[in-house]
């Protein structure tokens, strides 16, 4: 058996600093959503993905591809979005196993209404504290990192990219 890698001082520095930063900016965003919008981080993010895809509409497998959740937690956020009246679900006519996720009306005023505050606590809590040059660096560091393993879980077949 091979001796862990253990990570150094910096590297241990890095990736706490990596942890607490995230789960305080999700905690910050997740605030500032449910208090000023009444929706999740994750809620928000679909009505973003729906309101840029062609007609609002994705198909369930796609939409789970570009979020980070499991097909069941999207399944389930659809649901609470569907109650509210934000997004509607639709058979496939081409597959009936497909479901796809269209944004209604009221589902692109909510998106407009909470976007404002949205946008303004992601400023506040990442982009306005950062450089010019060290947002930069952070695209193209976490860029990397998320091709590392988009490329692995492609190899392995664990992502929700959906197959063609």
């Amino acid at each position: 058996m091979t001796e862990p890698r253990w990570l150094d001082e910096r590297e241990m520095a890095a990736w706490q600093s990596f942890l607490r930063a995230g789960s305080r900016i999700g905690r910050h965003l997740e605030r500032q959503l449910k208090e000023e919008s009444g929706l999740s981080h994750q809620q928000y993010e679909i009505l973003v993905r729906l309101a840029d895809a062609p007609d609002g509409e994705l198909r369930m497998t796609e939409l789970a591809a570009h979020l980070v959740t499991s097909k069941s937690g999207l399944t389930y956020q659809i649901g609470r979005l569907e109650r509210r009246g934000l997004v509607r679900r639709r058979t496939c006519e081409s597959d009936v196993r497909g479901v796809h996720a269209r944004l209604t009306a009221d589902g692109g005023r909510a998106l407009r209404a909470a976007a404002p505050g949205h946008v303004a606590a992601v400023r506040e809590a990442l982009i306005d504290v950062l450089d010019r040059g060290e947002l930069d660096q952070l695209a193209e560091s976490l860029g990397r990192v998320a091709r590392r393993l988009e490329e692995g879980e492609a190899h392995t077949g664990t992502d929700n990219t959906p197959r063609r």
